[in-house]
């Protein structure tokens, strides 16, 4: 019979680049193994404990989960394990101190600050030079909570190792526990931890075998295996550590903060007295009794949940960033909520959209409520810098995102760890060309028919290493903020910006812990909507409701730089759907996505919207339910009530099986709930059809679908920015620039686009551009130095606040008053800023570059002052667009594709407006800049191209086979002629071509630089 065995010392891949497992998989080993209690230990870092805990939980595992950590440092390695709560307040605040000392990353550990643990036990491997002076401190403070570490991993120094813990036990009277120092799950993993230890060491496995561990014994071992390698007692000292450590992470109580309610008032009366005074102004007439009755239940529902705080704390942000004139906006699933839109959180009407409060908080889930604020994102920093002075870094953190290896990254430092060339990373990271469905992209890569060992050792660490985390970041805008101090809750380290601490866990941490996130996130397309309306002198309730011109714009898809609805596939939506009001917004926002796609839900609605198919309701129940999107589910909330009607599901298992809808694929088994929906749908007399039909919707949503509350917030925004693209395309445009870097285009792209809509833009110019790009009363835009490359606001703004009422006489002048250095003034030439000063840019180069006749050194290899009798060659049209292209980023002469096409280089392509003219099933050419490169994981393998020319954008179709055969002119290509069929929609006025034959024209660009967003 073998000894019972807890395992006290194990890392787990949150040990960045050292362990080689999931926390899910060793404590599921562990459980299989039949181990008592698994402690993770991992260095200096709680960050992968909530995600132990939480398998234990849902698995139902027979294991306890010990909290601990290691540390490491010259006089040995140190194991810090929890004991109760107390205890592990004290590890967080521990770590917390070792990383905050530290820059983000690293910590540093003192062993003389252990005494600081009052109530935690320590293990120690002690290093043989530091044995005696070290174990003198230990021994006074931890007395019955230390014990040495019996540790065997069966390399050459094992036996003396063993040797010597046993001789020091015996001499100082201490216990001795074993233990294995895990790094893996399983010895398979052996490969991956050398592959991790090269990548940590920035070195290939063969120039680093000194640092290798010699074998894989440091796994989770039999416990035959360790009866056979330890002691008895040593392996019964582990059972009694265990004993010892009761401490769950359940037992963590979060307090919300209180500070945002008023001395002397009731947080439940206060929130009621705020939302009553919402009321008054969201619904001057009165509130309507169906919304009064649904605020009284979601009031008392908040209540129940003690929840009046978190509501309160996000009402006192949302008011400073008001009262600062920062435009905000809540979305996502708490658009649910009427208290959230009288408390001005979120803006979506309840009497415009169907509200499900469940699908926000409900009564049976345990968990807080989670409302996104989008704040305009320039300006969000102050709103940040808030909850820092309000609540202080002792109280509020960001909470971490985990940042795992996905395709691109494991290929590349896989095939660096095992000393392949950094041209053949190149080329290997280059084959994985965006989005393929399942295990297809490592088919793509590393192909079956190439069996050499090399390539089949890449191909399956590159698989072991996907998912795996690399390091902390810090979240887009969740905070964490505590009542007390949140380092005994979780340990808290610096980010990598200044002025920023992060939490160790990351959002669903948080979730299952219950801990509240407020996230206070940055959308620019707030910036550029706040721009526009203070240049127009309006607010957002000046702008009219249902404006006809602009649904007319959004039908032709005229909507480039319009939120949400300005990618390829939206755009070839927007003629399909051809919004005609608010709510065909928020079903547009919602369609062109993957659940509704992978569901099969497009083509149903769309030809039930047309009347081309009548919509059906198997119960009289479910019209109100559906009837909107004309049967179709395409929103969660929809989910959710439908199962509760369909299926007799109440209203937390509704949101459980909106939730499990993601692992019916992932996973590729029935979920028990949807089980459950078929045979309660059956037993209500639904048909077998009727079920499967719905049964694959749902599927879809696993994928992603909205909630309908998230996109009727995103559609105001839709609408919004619409209308000022119809009606003031000049002051849309210096928003959108002056808001960058955002959106789906390039300002090329965009500039390009309003002067289509006959938007006079002016040039650069020294005496009458600004930082910002500047919208004019003629509804002309003057572009701004901020688009100048090598100019900073700083050197702007002197050459602003110096520049005459007349304007600068001479480039001299400009630079001299301005105090430009060398750098910014050849800048300004080659930018063409100085054009009204110099006969031409090569003319402003040369005379940017003279010394300058002002206080400081001058440059003395500065090139001689040109002599009258010389002239420089002004440069040609080419030239010039070359220079506009590499200094700015864009042009405002002729469009590259018009010069080369006059020029001969095209052959006979047609252009993007002739391809329109062209008949479905023709064959033709045509060639353009590429502009984007999307793969959509909906699209089966197609590749999604757009090309620009001088009378606008064409769509590409590449399927999966071309894609293949011309790979690295699909992906490479900046320049592109393409020989293919046209396709037309006659419905929807549509065309694009199918791509046959691609060629890469790109050396007619070679030194022209164009942006293309690929892979999207």
């Amino acid at each position: 019979m073998t000894t019972p065995y807890a395992e006290l010392h194990c890392l787990s891949n949150f040990t960045f680049l050292r362990g080689a497992s999931h926390p899910e998989e060793l404590v599921q080993q562990a459980a299989d193994l039949g181990y008592r209690a698994l402690a993770l230990t991992d260095e200096c870092s709680l960050a992968g404990v909530v995600c132990a805990h939480r398998a234990i939980k849902e698995e139902n595992l027979p294991l306890k989960l010990i909290i601990g950590s290691e540390f490491h440092h010259d006089s040995g390695l140190y194991v810090v394990l929890v004991t109760g709560r107390a205890a592990y307040a004290e590890l967080s605040t521990f770590i917390t101190q070792c990383r905050r000392q530290a820059e983000k990353g690293h910590y540093t550990f003192d062993p003389a600050k252990l005494i600081s643990l009052q109530h935690c036990l320590l293990l120690w491997l002690p290093a043989e030079q530091c044995m005696l002076p070290q174990l003198a401190l230990l021994i006074r403070h931890f007395q019955q909570r230390l014990w040495l570490l019996g540790e065997r991993t069966l390399d050459e120094f094992d036996v003396h190792h063993y040797i010597d813990i046993a001789r020091w036990a015996e001499i100082f009277d201490l216990p001795v526990v074993a233990a294995s120092n895990v790094h893996m799950h399983h010895p398979s993993r052996h490969s991956l931890q050398d592959c991790l230890t090269a990548i940590r060491m920035n070195q290939p496995v063969h120039q680093i075998k000194h640092r290798l561990y010699a074998n894989a014994e440091r796994h989770l071992r039999s416990l035959k295996k360790l009866s056979h390698l330890y002691p008895e007692h040593w392996l019964q000292e582990s059972i009694i550590i265990a004993e010892k450590c009761t401490f769950n992470l359940d037992e963590i109580s979060y307090l919300y903060p209180t500070d945002s309610v008023p001395d002397g008032l009731c947080a439940r009366e206060y929130l009621k007295d705020l939302v009553e005074k919402g009321e008054a102004i969201r619904f001057p007439d009165g509130t309507p009794q169906s919304i009064q009755q649904i605020i009284d239940k979601e009031l008392r529902l908040i209540a129940q949940k003690k929840y009046e705080h978190y509501f309160v704390t996000l009402y006192d942000i949302v008011q400073f960033a008001r009262s600062k004139n920062i435009m905000c906006q809540g979305r996502g699933s708490a658009a649910n909520s009427v208290v959230c839109y009288c408390l001005f959180l979120t803006e979506v009407n309840p009497q415009e959209v169907q509200l499900l409060f469940e699908r926000f908080i409900s009564e049976e889930r345990h968990e807080p409520p989670d409302i996104d604020i989008d704040f305009e994102s320039q300006r969000r920093e102050e709103v940040i810098q808030y909850i820092y002075q309000k609540y202080g870094r002792e109280r509020a953190a960001l909470a971490a995102t985990v940042i795992r290896y996905r395709p691109r990254s494991a290929l590349r430092d896989v095939a660096k760890a095992l000393g392949v060339s950094t041209a053949e990373q190149d080329r290997i990271v280059a084959r994985y060309a965006g989005r393929y469905h399942g295990s297809e992209w490592m088919d793509h890569v590393y192909p079956d028919t190439d069996q050499s060992p090399l390539t089949q050792r890449l191909r399956s660490l590159t698989q072991d290493i996907l998912g795996f985390p690399r390091h902390l970041s810090q979240h887009v805008g969740g905070f964490v903020i505590a009542e007390g101090c949140l380092h005994e809750l979780v340990p808290v380290e610096n980010a990598s910006m200044k002025e920023r601490t992060v939490i160790q866990w990351d959002k669903d941490d948080l979730e299952t812990l219950g801990l509240m996130k407020v996230d206070i996130l940055g959308l620019g397309m707030m910036t550029a909507i706040r721009r526009s309306l203070n240049h127009l002198g309006m607010q957002i309730s000046d702008i009219p409701r249902e404006d006809p011109a602009t649904y007319k714009m959004l039908q032709k898809a005229d909507s480039v730089g319009v939120f949400q609805v300005e990618s390829r596939a939206q755009m070839n939506m927007l003629p399909r759907l051809k919004p005609a009001c608010y709510y065909d917004l928020v079903v547009q926002v919602s369609i062109v996505r993957p659940g509704p796609i992978h569901g099969d839900m497009v083509h149903p609605y769309l030809k039930r919207r047309n009347g081309q198919e009548a919509a059906d309701y198997p119960l009289p129940e479910l019209r109100p339910i559906l009837e909107r999107t004309h049967g179709v589910p395409l929103f969660q909330e929809q989910v959710i009530a439908f199962a509760m009607v369909a299926a007799d599901f109440t209203a937390s298992e509704a949101d459980q099986l909106r939730r499990s809808m993601a692992s019916w694929r992932k996973k590729g088994h029935m979920h028990r709930l949807q089980n459950r929906l078929r045979e309660n749908m059956l037993k209500n007399g639904f048909s077998e059809a009727y079920i499967e039909r719905i049964q694959r919707q749902l599927e879809g949503f696993g994928e992603y679908g909205f909630p309908e509350s998230h996109a009727a917030s995103f559609a105001l925004l839709v609408y919004l920015t619409a209308w000022l693209k119809c009606h003031h395309p000049g002051v849309f445009l210096a928003a959108l620039l002056n808001s960058q870097p955002m959106g789906f285009y390039s300002p090329a792209q965009l500039i390009n686009d309003a002067r289509h809509h006959q938007v006079v833009v002016h040039p650069v110019d020294v005496n009458h551009s600004h930082w910002d790009h500047e919208a004019l009363p003629d509804g002309s835009v003057r572009l701004g130095l901020r688009l100048v490359k090598g100019m900073n606001q700083d050197a702007a703004l002197r050459l602003i606040n110096a520049r005459p009422d007349t304007g600068y006489k001479t480039i001299s002048d400009c630079t001299q008053a301005s105090l430009l250095n060398r750098k910014e003034r050849e800048a300004l030439a080659s930018s063409g800023a100085f054009g009204a000063l110099s006969e031409h840019r090569y003319h402003a180069r040369w005379q940017a570059a003279e010394p300058q006749n002002i206080s400081y050194q001058p440059d003395l290899l500065a090139p001689l002052a040109m002599p009258d009798e010389w002239t420089l060659d002004a440069p040609n049209e080419v030239d010039n667009l070359l220079e506009d292209y590499q200094s700015l980023g864009v042009t405002l002469g002729r469009h590259p594709m018009e010069v080369l096409r006059e020029q001969g280089l095209l052959g006979n392509s047609v252009t993007a407006e002739g391809l329109k003219q062209l008949k479905h099933g023709d064959e033709s050419y045509i060639s353009g800049i590429v502009t984007c490169r999307q793969r959509p994981g909906t699209s089966a393998g197609v590749t999604f191209i757009t090309l620009e020319d001088e009378t606008g954008c064409s769509n590409i179709v590449v399927w999966l086979a071309t894609a293949k055969r011309q790979l690295d002119t699909l992906i490479h290509a900046r320049l592109l002629q393409v020989y293919g069929k046209v396709e037309q929609d006659p419905e929807s006025g549509i065309t694009h071509m199918i791509a046959y034959r691609l060629l890469d024209l790109s050396g007619s660009l070679e030194r022209l630089k164009v942006q293309s967003h690929d892979f999207h």
